[in-house]
C-alpha cells in the first residue's frame, strides 16, 4: 500500500466554550495571556466558520462536529492532539499533558466516522497519562507518511517511551531532536516549528540548538527528496511553520496556513511553495492568540479506508 502524504477530507471540532486555557499555558509560550477576553467565543466561532468554508470552497471534504458545554474543553478546537487516522484503518488515541484536554477524547466521534469509514484497530496510548508521560498526536509528531517518517522535538508534551511505542505500533521511524524558541523555552509541539509537504519542507531550523541534531534533519529531508523552506523565528511565531498540505477531491495540492502565517512569508519563500501547492489562508487571529496553535492545530486528517 502506498501512503499518501495528503487527504482531501478531514475533522475539525466546532467550539462551544473556546477561551485561553490557564492549564496549557505554562508549556505553550505561543499563547498570549494579554490578548483581549472578551467576545471570545463568538470570535473564535466565526474564524473557525470562515476557515472552514474557505476549505470546503477549495473542495476539501470537511467533517464539522460540535463540541460539547459540558464537559468544559476550551481547546477542543483543536483536534489533531488527541486523535489521528491512518490509511491502514489504525486510529491513535494520545496521552495529554493538561486534564481538561483529555476530555476532548470523543468515542461518539470515532463511531460517527465508523459509518463511512473502515476503522481496523484503535490503538490507545493514553494510559501513559498515570505515568505522566505524554505524546500529543500530531502536533508532537510530524508525519512524514509516504517514508513513514516521525519527526519529533522533545518536550514536556512529548515523551520519548510514548513515541516509541507509537513507532513501533504504526511502523514509522522516529527523527528526534530537541528545539527551543528564541527565548530559550522548550518548543510545546513540533507542528509550530515544522510542515512536512508531499514535496517540500517548511521548518525553522534555527530553533535546533544541536548541530548534530539539525544535521540529522536536515540530511533525512533531502534524503526523502524534500526541498526544505528555512523559516526565522519571528515566522515561526506567527505560525508559519503551523502548516498543512491537503489536497481538493479533483487532487490539487494546498498549503492551509492562517493569514498571519500567509503574511510574514517573504515573495521568494511564497514563489517556492506555489511551485507545489496553491496556498489558502484565513484570518484566525483570536484562536491563535489565545489558544496557542494555528490552522495545521485545527485539522485532522481523516486517511482511513471508505468502507464499501
Amino acid at each position: 500500500m502506498n501512503n499518501q502524504q495528503t487527504t482531501s477530507t478531514i475533522l475539525m471540532i466546532r467550539p462551544v466554550n473556546f477561551g485561553f486555557n490557564e492549564q496549557t499555558a505554562g508549556s505553550n509560550a505561543f499563547q498570549n495571556r494579554n490578548v483581549e477576553q472578551q467576545q471570545v467565543q463568538d470570535k473564535a466561532l466565526a474564524e473557525f466558520d470562515s476557515l472552514v468554508s474557505i476549505l470546503r470552497e477549495n473542495g476539501v471534504e470537511v467533517i464539522v462536529i460540535d463540541d460539547t458545554p459540558e464537559p468544559h474543553t476550551p481547546d477542543s478546537i483543536f483536534p489533531n492532539n488527541w486523535v489521528s487516522f491512518h490509511q491502514d484503518g489504525n486510529v491513535f488515541l494520545y496521552p495529554m499533558m493538561a486534564e481538561n484536554r483529555r476530555l476532548e477524547r470523543r468515542e461518539d466521534i470515532i463511531m460517527q466516522l465508523e459509518d463511512e469509514f473502515k476503522i481496523n484497530h484503535i490503538i490507545d496510548l493514553s494510559r501513559f497519562e498515570h505515568e505522566h508521560k505524554f505524546l500529543e498526536g500530531t502536533g508532537s509528531m510530524v508525519l512524514d507518511r509516504e517514508n513513514k517518517i516521525a519527526y519529533t522535538c522533545l518536550s514536556p508534551r512529548t515523551d520519548k517511551d510514548v513515541l516509541d511505542l507509537f513507532c513501533a505500533q504504526s511502523g514509522y521511524k522516529p527523527v528526534l531532536f530537541h528545539a527551543v524558541d528564541d527565548n530559550g523555552m522548550d518548543i510545546y509541539h513540533t507542528n509550530v516549528l515544522m510542515c512536512i509537504g508531499s514535496k517540500f519542507a517548511v521548518i525553522c531550523l534555527d530553533s535546533i540548538a544541536d548541530e548534530k541534531e539539525k544535521a540529522e534533519v536536515i540530511n533525512s529531508l533531502k534524503a526523502t527528496n524534500k526541498e526544505i523552506v528555512a523559516i526565522s523565528f519571528a515566522q515561526m511565531n506567527q505560525f508559519a511553520g503551523n502548516m498543512l498540505e491537503l489536497k481538493s477531491k479533483s487532487g490539487e495540492s494546498l498549503l492551509v496556513m492562517s493569514q498571519n502565517a500567509y503574511q510574514s512569508l517573504k515573495q521568494d519563500q511564497k514563489t517556492t511553495l506555489k511551485k507545489y501547492c496553491k496556498i489558502v489562508y484565513a484570518d484566525i487571529n483570536t484562536i491563535e492568540n489565545n489558544g496557542g496553535g494555528s490552522a495545521r492545530c485545527m485539522i485532522a486528517e481523516v486517511h482511513l479506508p471508505h468502507d464499501l
